[in-house]
């Protein structure tokens, strides 16, 4: 494999050769179906309806990791607008009296200033753990807690606090006991935490900003500046990245996900950045090979001909290969790799004997989520990382 130093002033550009170019019809609408099936990975179950205005903030915040840690400035801001929207709504009046509130809630997202508690600098961040809220305020012992599922096989840390209703949308809470629930232990182990000696510091306050008629979707403002997102039923994009976080039963989870949602006729690969999150890859080549063929870090498509794979290296270096897409299909294309550089403080280095072809096609593809198949008929999980959406 031949090096040769170059110069040059920004990463390599696409060619510039010219091919047929195909037109598509839109892909399908997704349909929205909620994951309360008894099987712990299954998308199934009764249809979930948001708003016009509801809508806008779950797309926002699918493809979105480490609820909010990992999200960029404009995600962030997509997020934020679709927040402030529905505040302005209102939705349920005096939330904190409605039923509608009751209930466990799982968290979606949350700003993470620097005075959030521990658990959620420590948990909340991880896609790996799913974080949830149970509020219950039409009991006599009105009680808020917050837990974070490590698995179904590992267990839970459950962290109480005895609440009480101030107004229509506050509510008034006090830590005083938690424990991890193990599945390996007949006991709870506590946390270790004296919630007596803290004080006010053991105090709080949630505010409920938007409640959904539904009852499916909560937004709230705690004491400590935090806004969280909320819902009691995931729809199924969220299931699925929610599934792919946790690294179990996630083809099956794919193919469930892919025949409930059949991209109808033919299917554009939509331009934009997008980030691998899973693929299923079994046997590992060099890293130069994965990185060719696609097996890391994010898929560029630019005017659905040229395509480019990038892959953050070492030191500040960057892998990048560009290539060409010929439309084969309804849902395939024919990828041809073969404009290879190793990119570093201005300078590019050409692997000129690196490169792959393959096909690549489409399974189901959205504004936010793709799935296809690709080298070496490997499944892979995209995300859309650049918040763009097509015209």
């Amino acid at each position: 494999m031949a090096l040769r130093a170059h110069t040059v002033t920004s990463a390599p550009t696409f060619h510039s050769r010219q091919f047929q170019r195909p037109t598509f019809p839109p892909a399908t609408t997704l349909r929205f179906r909620n994951s309360s099936s008894t099987r712990a990975n299954s998308l199934t179950a009764e249809q979930v309806s948001f708003t016009e205005e509801e809508n806008s903030l779950v797309e926002a915040l699918i493809g979105i990791q480490g609820r909010g840690r990992s999200a960029s400035p404009q995600q962030l801001n997509e997020v934020e607008s679709a927040v402030k929207v529905l505040e302005a709504l209102q939705g349920v009046p005096e939330p904190t009296s409605s039923s509608l509130i009751e209930g466990r809630w799982q968290l979606m997202f949350t700003t993470r200033p620097g005075t959030a508690s521990p658990i959620q600098r420590t948990f909340v961040g991880v896609d790996f753990f799913s974080v949830f809220q149970e509020v219950y305020l039409q009991t006599k012992d009105q009680r808020v807690s917050n837990i974070v599922k490590f698995s179904d096989a590992i267990g839970e840390l459950k962290v109480e606090a005895e609440a009480s209703i101030k107004d229509g949308k506050r509510i008034l809470f006090r830590f005083d006991k938690a424990a991890f629930s193990f599945k390996f232990l007949p006991f709870k182990v506590p946390y270790p935490v004296p919630f007596r000696l803290l004080g006010d510091e053991a105090k709080g306050w949630l505010d409920t900003t938007y409640l959904s008629q539904s009852g499916n979707l909560r937004i709230s403002r705690g004491n400590k500046g935090t806004t969280f997102v909320l819902q009691k039923k995931a729809e199924p994009r969220q299931r699925l990245l929610s599934i792919i976080s946790t690294g179990t039963g996630v083809k099956e989870a794919i193919e469930e996900f892919i025949s409930l949602n059949q991209n109808i006729g033919e299917s554009e690969l939509q331009e934009g950045e997008w980030q691998m999150v899973w693929s299923s890859q079994e046997e590992t080549d060099s890293w130069l090979e994965n990185a060719a063929n696609g097996l890391m870090g994010t898929q560029i498509v630019k005017g659905n001909e040229q395509i480019k794979f990038v892959v953050d290296a070492f030191l500040g270096l960057k892998f990048s290969i560009s290539g060409t897409l010929v439309k084969s299909g309804s849902r395939t294309y024919d990828v041809t790799m073969d404009d290879a550089a190793i990119i570093g403080g201005g300078f590019g280095y050409p692997l000129e004997e690196l490169g792959s072809k393959f096909e690549l096609e489409l399974l189901y593809s959205d504004d936010k989520i793709r799935i296809s198949r690709g080298y070496n008929k490997i499944l892979f999980v995209h995300i859309r990382t650049d918040g763009l959406k097509q015209k």
